[in-house]
């Protein structure tokens, strides 16, 4: 079956409230588990804390404008929390409010509030917090979540439903959200066939059935999956950390690359002309499943809905976009660390 059948299938039990979808059979599943145990003792795994990045960035630019901050909150597991680096420069949501405060011109008030080791039923969680963090709610949210419920094994539709839930919340409180998806658990250096076959596959269909949802609710995704897939695969010495698990600080500045465009985009910041489809690198409107499935497969791909909620024969529309991946503007060189932040701890997972 196809990934965008089977994440279509997914997304819809989601809907519905259906618990899951048994995509392994009974002697695949126990092939799963024995593979795991064994890749289990060679990724080192961290015990390591995320480093607390919480702050204002860019505040030069207040400077210039007078403007108040822009407010980007963050949810999700320890890629978004940035476990695996020693500086807070380092993690995704530094890197994202440095480089959006440069392409704004305008300070960024990072909150993140993602929980290492954390699955989508802790998203609840993190939204609540999040929203109470503050009189107003952010102006954007990005969530990076989905591994660790493929590792424990949580129902996809379950996964899907809990990432609907908290997405829903967020726009319903005026915030525009984006969604890194669930990366490409293949690319784990220590992990081998089958288990690489079946982690990559489980990953790519949680990841397009994630899409689907995600894009029905006004939000935009964007594939980490391939990022972390043959450019990991091909550098892990570089992009993974110490742990072989989690990315290094080049691993997460390729992921923030991706994600910054589309994130500027939900803001109007990022230039006209590139918001445009350009069919040369294989952008354009395509029915929203097989979107989701083309994006699961190539790392850096946008999802977003199509304007007025265009739908046909195979259901709603979306546009696929393969943005330019540029380098992060140097302002995070000029203000590499926040104005405001506290080093804390939290749980390694």
């Amino acid at each position: 079956m196809s990934t965008a059948r089977v994440a279509r299938r997914i997304a819809t039990a989601a809907a519905y409230g259906g618990g899951g979808i048994s995509l392994l059979g009974g002697a695949a599943v126990g092939v799963l588990l024995t593979e795991a145990r064994l890749a289990k003792r060679m990724v080192g795994g961290s015990e390591a804390v995320a480093p607390r990045a919480d702050g204002r960035y860019g505040s030069a630019f207040a400077h210039r404008t007078g403007e108040a901050p822009l407010r980007l909150g963050f949810l999700g597991d320890s890629t978004a929390a940035g476990q695996g680096v020693r500086r807070a420069r380092e993690t995704p949501g530094a890197l994202l409010a440095s480089g959006l405060a440069a392409v704004a011109e305008r300070p960024v008030q990072l909150v993140n509030v993602a929980l290492p080791g954390a699955q989508s039923d802790d998203l609840a969680r993190q939204v609540t917090l999040l929203l109470e963090r503050g009189a107003v709610p952010p102006d954007v949210v990005v969530i990076m979540i989905g591994a660790n419920d493929v590792t424990h094994r949580m129902p996809l539709a379950t996964s899907v439903r809990l990432l609907s839930d908290a997405v829903r919340r967020l726009r319903e409180a005026g915030c525009e959200v984006v969604v890194g998806t669930c990366p490409d658990l293949g690319s784990v250096e220590p992990v081998y066939q089958p288990l690489r076959y079946l982690a990559r596959r489980v990953s790519r269909q949680l990841a397009a059935a994630q899409t689907i949802a995600v894009v029905g609710l006004g939000g935009r995704t964007v594939s980490l999956g391939a990022l972390l897939g043959p450019e990991f695969e091909a550098r892990p010495r570089e992009l993974f950390g110490p742990d072989n698990f989690h990315p290094s600080a080049e691993g997460y500045a390729t992921a923030a690359m991706a994600v910054l465009p589309t994130l500027c985009s939900t803001l109007g910041l990022w230039p006209e002309t590139d918001e445009r489809p350009d069919a040369r690198r294989g952008e354009g409107f395509l029915p929203v499943a097989q979107a989701a499935a083309e994006a699961a497969s190539e790392g850096g791909t946008e999802v977003t809905a199509a304007q007025g909620a265009v739908s046909g024969p195979r259901g709603r529309w979306a546009l696929i976009k393969r943005r330019r991946r540029r380098g992060l503007p140097e302002e995070q060189d000029r203000h590499p660390a926040p104005t405001q932040g506290v080093a804390t701890g939290g749980s390694a997972g």
